[in-house]
């Protein structure tokens, strides 16, 4: 594989139109809403992750969340599930997967989110990328994009490397009008942590928003950063001001190495429901509660808002992190799970509640 440096040509960065500034002030007045409506009521998802294909198109070696075989859900079973997260109350649904764009009824999907009023966000590859597409999720109303960029040229570990993508990153600053977030990524299996803040710094000239994500390795577990990583986080943390990680500093003690202490609402505030239509806690810890998405109600949500999560101190899944700070404020959690992991993937944990009062 080549080791010679990568060149870039000039990034033209994205042009704030009259349409895509009144796209975002809209966006951002429903986002408000959103945060409203969640600190006044509690018993609702504020964000869900549906996952409509675990097929994805790349391997990369630390990724759990895909397969090379599995063919796309069906589109009304999609919509179906869309469509009782909205009974739900669930203000966001944020595509991912596999990778998501390989799903051929996509822009339906996103379609029937928005229907409902909530936000619909998408994480991807971004390989599948092309103007017309990118044209195709703007008439769908997608409201969020992201992209994770794993390091500047193509490794053993990942594909996803700026070389390949940054035409794609050109075509979003030219024809997106839904918001873009470029997320880099240090940790494990991370060959140069500075290719992180090459990505970085690349995303913020085409003007969209940067992120630093802490990486998991294959099977779900963080390391420490070591000296050269964490400054490079802190660095591009400070590309964070104008995004909306701003205000999680979860990922801060991970990359020292500490454990946070904090009350995860995985289950109740953030679901993660897999292609077989199970709801999860998230993607690193799918088998529980595993109970059927159609089946999920809000005596499920208030059970899981009050039940612990063993393994949220060194919890690295930020987006977790992220709807779980409307909460951070009340409520403690006084039901413990009976067992710590269930005995076969997908069984429900049976739930035990202590004396402990709120």
């Amino acid at each position: 594989m080549s080791t010679q440096p990568l060149v870039l040509s000039p990034a033209r960065p994205r042009k704030v139109t009259l349409r895509r500034r009144r796209l975002a002030i809209t966006r951002r007045l429903r986002e408000l809403r959103m945060i409203a409506k969640g600190l006044f009521d509690r018993d609702h998802p504020v964000l869900a992750h549906l996952i409509p294909i675990r097929r994805c198109n790349l391997s990369c070696t630390y990724c759990n969340e895909f397969d090379d075989f599995s063919k796309p859900v069906d589109l009304s079973v999609m919509l179906d599930r869309v469509d009782h997260l909205a009974r739900l109350g669930t203000t966001i649904i944020t595509i991912s997967g596999g990778e998501p764009i390989l799903h051929p009824e996509l822009d339906d999907i996103i379609r029937r989110i928005r229907k409902h009023g909530m936000l619909a966000g998408m994480i991807t590859n971004g390989y599948l990328l092309t103007a017309e597409r990118i044209h195709r999720l703007n008439d769908a109303g997608l409201d969020h994009m992201q992209i994770s960029i794993d390091n500047v040229m193509p490794d053993e570990a990942s594909k996803k490397s700026l070389k390949v993508l940054d035409r794609k990153l050109q075509l979003l600053a030219e024809h997106a009008d839904f918001h873009v977030n470029i997320n880099s990524v240090v940790g494990s299996g991370i060959r140069s942590p500075e290719d992180a803040l090459t990505v970085s710094n690349r995303a913020i000239e085409y003007g969209f928003t940067s992120t630093v994500g802490i990486i998991h390795d294959g099977d779900g577990q963080v390391r420490p950063l070591g000296p050269r990583e964490r400054a490079v986080y802190k660095a591009i943390k400070g590309h964070e001001k104008s995004s909306y990680s701003q205000f999680n500093t979860f990922q801060d003690a991970i990359a020292d190495g500490l454990p946070n202490n904090w009350r995860c609402r995985a289950g109740a505030r953030y679901l993660y429901i897999c292609e077989d239509g199970l709801v999860h806690y998230c993607s690193q810890q799918r088998g529980y509660p595993g109970k059927p998405l159609a089946q999920y109600t809000v005596d499920d949500i208030k059970r899981e808002y009050r039940t612990e999560k063993s393994c949220s101190p060194h919890c690295t899944v930020s987006c977790v992190h992220q709807t779980s700070l409307i909460d951070s404020w009340r409520d403690s959690q006084t039901i413990k799970p009976a067992i710590d992991r269930p005995a076969v993937p997908g069984t429900p944990l049976v739930h035990i509640e202590t004396t402990t009062r709120r």
